[in-house]
């Protein structure tokens, strides 16, 4: 379908449509952040945390050991690396397929990282040091580029002065012009400078374009008066040709345009700058509230945009009336809010797999949605509750479970998008070994292996799958 933005972020192995706003999870691994600090120092809290924020909508967790705080101290090498590796080693080993950002100015912290299966540099310090530029260059990782306007440097920006005649003038002159922030132009020019040299020295060395994303740096020895001027020129950041990150979640400026004091309480104002980021070009977004975030980008997309999405859904029975079952699980799936059935399969008898004991019926439900795939997981869960299926909390709702059921909904694939979490992992972890999933779609589309093999996902030969068809047991009544 036509899309209003192609652009792609690749880190590593994950090709990141931003296509729609993406929301980068803070994880701050420091007993001294300037917002959270000490919230999640432990290592089993933090990786709890980091699958909390992926249930939630965040698709990068950034992950980071060092507080940049204003009259921060910095830590050593080894202190970084004994507070982030851990972290980032249980997020992927709780979800493989999640997206971690390393938030560090330090090329072997970055480097250990990478090896554990991290897909992003957040480097703050701009890939200045050779040795992170190296790091870079001997992966695929993400690169995001920060502007850091340090005193040291010389690049701190100071309003203009003045010099008032003490004689008054005989005649007062109005002027058509009010002043109240500094001039934009040396300010961007500095800072988009600065951006544009590091992006283009990291691809003469080698470095592909489209893993490079660029941070203007707010609150980074800017004053507030110059982060509000940076933030107004997000569309000049943009048309740099590189994804923006927008990171002003309860920085000090929002303050002082809010008035709050303490920082957890700006999150309405971060959403307030991240909005009008958005609007200008930037489309990955950094934040502390990702459920908040998440709302409110859904609540603004579905407003703005019409923005629908093809995506298939699995759906099997084994208890009742199998084939009664299937098309009412249809019918309820085309009355979720901002989604319709296209089509559905024929219904399959199929071998039991995964320990279920019985033959099951399964059936495949293409759909245009326009929900964020976390909030369409939700809306399938309720189909199956309204159908009288009883959920074991307990249970890790992407992992084969053995107990028969009335209906089961397997969301298994979205157009753009890829998710890790506890709730939801796109396209569906499974999906390529399942025979019960790719003969019906064979219903919906000409080549399912081909398509899915394009997407990423690894199809299995017929003889080595689960679940194999057996007979077909006819259309389902849905409509």
């Amino acid at each position: 379908m036509l899309r209003e933005d192609y652009a792609t972020w690749q880190c590593g192995e994950h090709e990141l449509s931003l296509s729609r706003p993406r929301i980068m999870g803070i994880l701050n691994v420091t007993p001294d952040s300037f917002s959270d600090g000490g919230k999640d120092f432990d290592v089993k809290a933090a990786v709890a945390r980091a699958l909390q924020m992926l249930d939630d909508g965040a698709d990068i967790i950034d992950v980071g050991g060092e507080s940049t705080r204003p009259g921060h101290t910095p830590v050593s090498v080894e202190e970084e690396a004994a507070r982030v590796v851990p972290v980032v080693d249980g997020i992927l080993e709780a979800a493989p397929t999640a997206i971690v950002s390393v938030d560090t100015r330090h090329a072997s912290v970055a480097q250990t990282c990478l090896e554990l299966g991290a897909s992003i540099i957040n480097d703050v310090s701009g890939f200045t040091d050779p040795a992170m530029q190296a790091v870079a260059l001997e992966s695929e990782c993400g690169c995001v580029i920060m502007h850091w306007n340090r005193p040291e440097a010389h690049t701190a920006v100071t309003r203009r002065s003045v010099q008032l005649d003490s004689i008054k003038p005989a005649r007062a002159v109005q002027s058509s012009r009010r002043f109240t922030l500094p001039e934009e132009a040396p300010i961007m020019r500095d800072i988009m400078g600065f951006l544009g040299d590091q992006a283009r020295m990291l691809m003469r060395a080698g470095i592909a374009r489209n893993r490079i994303c660029v941070d203007p740096g707010a609150g980074f020895d800017k004053d507030a008066d110059v982060d509000v001027v940076v933030q107004r020129a997000t569309r000049k950041l943009v048309s740099m040709g590189y994804p923006v990150l927008t990171a002003v979640s309860r920085k000090r400026f929002l303050g002082a345009i809010t008035g709050e004091k303490e920082p957890v309480a700006r999150d309405a104002a971060t959403m307030g700058v991240c909005l009008a980021a958005i609007e200008s070009g930037a489309r990955i977004l950094r934040v502390h509230d990702v459920k908040g975030m998440a709302d409110f980008i859904n609540a603004y997309w579905a407003m703005s945009k019409k923005d629908q999405r093809q995506a298939f859904v699995s759906i099997g029975s084994n208890l009742g009336d199998r084939l009664a079952n299937l098309s009412e699980a249809a019918r309820l799936i085309n009355k979720i809010p901002l989604t319709c059935v296209v089509g559905t399969s024929y219904a399959y008898e199929t071998e039991p797999a995964y320990g279920i004991p019985t033959p099951v019926a399964n059936a495949m439900v293409e759909i245009r949605t326009e929900l964020h795939p976390t909030v369409l997981v939700r809306a399938l869960l309720d189909v199956q509750e309204q159908m009288g299926r009883k959920r074991d909390e307990t249970r890790d709702i992407k992992k084969a479970g053995s107990e028969s059921r009335i209906i089961d909904c397997d969301l298994c694939w979205v157009e753009g998008e890829r998710h890790a979490g506890r709730l939801l992992t796109l396209p569906h972890p499974r999906l390529g070994e399942r025979d019960f999933v790719l003969v019906p779609m064979e219903d919906l589309m000409h080549d399912p292996v081909r398509f899915f093999t394009h997407a990423g996902v690894t199809v299995l030969v017929p003889e080595a799958r689960v679940g194999h068809v057996t007979a077909e047991l006819g259309p389902l009544d849905w409509e």
